[in-house]
């Protein structure tokens, strides 16, 4: 099994480099691929991050493309490979050890419920942040890298989130612009990159491909036609960047594994297993966070080993923290208290899904949260 390599090669490594290059100051090394020293004297320097976007997946489907001819090598995502956790990444320049966020279903218990954290509501509906009182200064402890770096910023999000409490408090003092279509994102970054004084960092994020990969499948034939789109896209864009003295940097929060309805275990199907349980799964369906009844462990191990051996491998979660699954360093305090008493961890293409009263049954094609290269690795495109 591969974890993400904290130490030289992971996307934070790549947000230690960037704030370096803008002025920044980190205690997290560079990335083996790229220093910051390589990106210092550009005036403008832009992350592009493409949702759900695979290292081998882009090999496979576009090895001609003009993203794997500018790709300089693979980063790892963090751990859970899930956009809630990489994400936060990027917005805070900080590994899940420090931040804390652990899955697109994480247990607060300053809130005293499980929340979806990137829309800020709980899990079984309800009001977000922003409504509930909630300040999030206090919620989320990681200030914005933008507060950090002595240069002119932006962040350009998809209307549909760029208003949310989660981006709002994230982007910090950053300039905030919202987009609404593919041809409306790179028509900002190029605005931005004009207008925006020098030095300037330029985070711009894309969700589509990673919806698609859920809905139809990341090897469909509609994941391929899209990725078509964004290459043609950024041939447009390198080419209205000319003279501008630009990096572009395209990377990725995770990729994605196709599954199957045979792969999938609904927690509903084993009473045994839900009766250990303290509360609904957390985390992610390929990386689901157990929550153990104290005087039913023995019966949710020994169930886990006999019954899902096959489909997923039980850890026990403190041992994460303590083998640097989630970085290096201190941790956040919260954290222990996020990854339950126990992680199922997905093997092959296997997904567990449990469902409250106010859910409706749905399934994913495109998956991801585990440890599989697939879904691990992801590309780093360099455009200067």
């Amino acid at each position: 099994m591969i974890l993400p390599n904290y130490h030289d090669g992971s996307l934070v490594n790549l947000m230690a480099a960037i704030q370096r290059a803008r002025g920044g100051s980190t205690s997290v090394p560079d990335p083996d691929l790229l220093s910051a020293n390589q990106l210092n004297n550009t005036h403008h320097l832009v992350l592009l991050v493409i949702d759900g976007l695979g290292y081998d997946w882009l090999q496979r489907h576009s090895p001609a493309g003009i993203l794997n001819r500018h790709c300089i090598g693979s980063l790892t995502s963090v751990f859970p490979t899930t956009t809630a956790a990489a994400i936060t990444t990027f917005l805070t320049g900080v590994a899940p050890q420090q931040h804390a966020i652990t899955g697109w279903f994480t247990w607060l218990r300053e809130l005293g419920c499980i929340m979806r954290v990137l829309p800020g509501q709980p899990r079984y509906g309800g009001v977000d942040y922003q409504r509930a009182g909630v300040d999030l200064s206090k919620l989320f402890h990681q200030p914005p890298v933008f507060n950090r770096l002595p240069c002119a910023t932006a962040v350009i999000s998809p209307r549909e989130i760029a208003y949310s409490p989660f981006n709002q408090t994230h982007r910090g003092c950053a300039e905030l612009i919202a987009y609404n279509s593919l041809q409306d994102l790179f028509s900002h970054i190029q605005q931005a990159v004009h207008t925006l004084p020098a030095p300037s960092y330029i985070y711009a994020y894309w969700s589509r491909l990673d919806s698609v990969g859920h809905h139809h499948g990341i090897n469909s034939a509609a994941s391929i036609a899209h990725l078509g789109e964004l290459e043609s896209e950024i041939t447009r864009l390198i080419k209205q960047l000319a003279g501008t003295d630009s990096v572009l940097l395209v990377t990725a929060d995770h990729g994605q594994i196709d599954s199957t309805l045979a792969d999938e275990v609904q927690l509903s199907d084993h009473p045994v297993l839900m009766n250990c349980l303290q509360m609904p799964l957390c985390g992610e369906p390929r990386a689901a966070f157990c929550y153990v009844r104290p005087n039913y462990v023995d019966t949710f191990v020994n169930y886990c080993h006999d019954v899902l051996g096959e489909q997923f491998t039980l850890y026990r979660s403190a041992e994460l923290i303590e083998n640097g699954w989630f970085g290096m360093g201190a941790a956040h305090p919260e954290l222990i208290h996020r990854i339950g008493d126990y992680l199922l961890l997905g093997q092959g293409r296997a997904v567990i899904r449990d469902r409250l009263l106010t859910e409706q049954p749905f399934t994913q094609i495109g998956v991801h949260g585990g440890l599989s290269r697939d879904e691990l690795f992801v590309p780093l495109c360099v455009f200067s």
